[in-house]
């Protein structure tokens, strides 16, 4: 499974990406909101820091606005990849941008139904959106093993991404049903290096190391 950064932090991609396991990057606009600067520009920046697709989402309401709006997009970075909403006007515009060789990834999918939708579409990546429907009193693990099950009885080529990422069991979870993608926010990718019985092996290893080095035994 890929792991897929869920920010628009230039810092935190920054650090995060000098470990060398991010293969891509997911933006919104509400994730664009809470940074400085301007769209453009952050996500121009954002492609000098991970060598992968990084979801650049459409603001606009009707297909017709967010076909151009998608193209001035794409034409930044070929690793941008356009967001369209799960609705009737998103699929429009996700058909029109596929068939122009556009790639998009369908976000805010909360079914199956959605999910087959979006892929027939011609979405190239469909966001199913964990974390929410956990809020809602959903299973989102079994609505996500529906979506991998439907798609791999028809060899559907459109990969699925784990977003709404709450904690590191939901990439757990995620990875177990087969998803393709894990989008995740940077806490979750910081908490998903720790554990306790690392932290005391490191420690005890240090601490044992300087014992070595106080009694002279390094040479």
């Amino acid at each position: 499974m890929e792991l897929f950064i869920d920010t628009a932090s230039i810092d935190d991609i920054r650090e995060i990406a000098r470990w060398g396991c991010l293969s891509g990057v997911t933006t919104n606009p509400s994730l664009i909101a809470k940074e400085e600067g301007g769209f453009t520009a952050i996500l121009e920046e954002i492609t000098q820091l991970v060598d992968g697709p990084i979801s650049a989402e459409v603001v606009s309401a009707t297909a017709d606005e967010m076909v151009p709006e998608a193209r001035e997009l794409a034409a930044l970075h070929p690793n941008i990849i356009i967001k369209v909403p799960m609705c009737a006007e998103g699929l429009g515009a996700a058909r029109r941008l596929a068939d122009e060789g556009i790639r998009t990834n369908v976000t805010l999918v909360f079914s199956a139904n959605q999910a087959l939708l979006a892929a027939r579409a011609g979405a190239s990546f469909v966001s199913v959106f964990m974390g929410r429907l956990d809020d809602i009193g959903h299973d989102s693990v079994a609505i996500l093993r529906e979506v991998m099950d439907a798609y791999g009885n028809y060899e559907i080529t459109s990969k699925v991404i784990a977003a709404s990422i709450r904690h590191p069991v939901h990439v757990t979870q995620a990875a177990l049903v087969g998803a393709d993608i894990a989008t995740i926010p940077p806490k979750v990718l910081r908490q998903m290096v720790r554990h306790p019985l690392t932290d005391a092996g490191i420690k005890a290893f240090n601490d044992d190391w300087a014992a070595v080095q106080a009694a002279g035994r390094v040479g």
